[in-house]
């Protein structure tokens, strides 16, 4: 039987893309059939309904609080029970009830070398820092923000007369290169998850999940 993807979007979808084109191709493992946003015009959803993909629009503004929106989020999951949940520019904190609930089936993308900040403005911090390089880490979502275990980490150099901007472009464009292989790692059953420790292929991965090079 094969395995099913639920991906949560917010805005335009590029990560969500670079997952459509994995699968196309035969590399994600599983098929991506339903894509839910929170925004009303995200242009994820105008990719999604493109592909032929189920949507739906479950519209943050129209909850009284976080958690009466993550149970919606929730049932609306739970009636396709996907194997797995893929964060693509998902701009909510979701609810600790919601983790658990998709706990060791939820993927989240962030701009940074993980454990390095967490949170907003990933880019502008690093710069700010002095930093040589920035990059991007794929991890599973538990209830502490970004920080859960990292799966896949890739690093982008800092050049020189970079601003935020720039250097934003240079991590998304690895990003969209990881988050398919990590989630092909996971739908394909290379990773586990046992008494906290992350690993692949039977091996615990380092602390900041393993280092991506080309190819794996």
């Amino acid at each position: 039987m094969t395995q099913r993807i639920a991906v949560l979007l917010s805005g335009r979808g590029s990560n969500f893309q670079s997952l459509l084109n994995a699968s196309a191709a035969g590399l994600l493992g599983g098929n991506i059939d339903l894509v839910i946003s929170n925004r009303p015009g995200a242009g994820g959803l105008n990719i999604a309904h493109d592909a032929g993909i189920e949507t739906a629009l479950i519209d943050h503004q129209n909850y009284p609080t976080r958690e009466a929106f993550d149970r919606d989020l929730a049932g609306v999951l739970d009636s396709r029970s996907p194997d797995l949940v893929v964060l693509a520019g998902f701009m909510r904190i979701l609810t600790a009830d919601f983790v658990e609930r998709f706990a060791g089936r939820l993927l989240n993308i962030h701009p940074s070398l993980l454990p390095l900040y967490a949170g907003l403005n990933t880019h502008q911090r690093a710069l700010d820092n002095g930093d040589t390089h920035a990059g991007a880490t794929v991890h599973y979502v538990t209830g502490e923000l970004d920080g859960g275990p990292p799966v896949l980490q890739a690093r982008v150099p800092i050049e020189p007369g970079d601003d935020a901007r720039t250097l934003a472009a240079r991590v998304l464009a690895v990003e969209h290169q990881i988050y398919p292989v990590a989630v092909n790692w996971h739908m394909t059953g290379r990773l586990t998850l046992i008494d906290g420790t992350l690993r692949k292929d039977d091996v615990a991965l380092p602390a900041t999940g393993h280092l991506w090079e080309e190819p794996l």
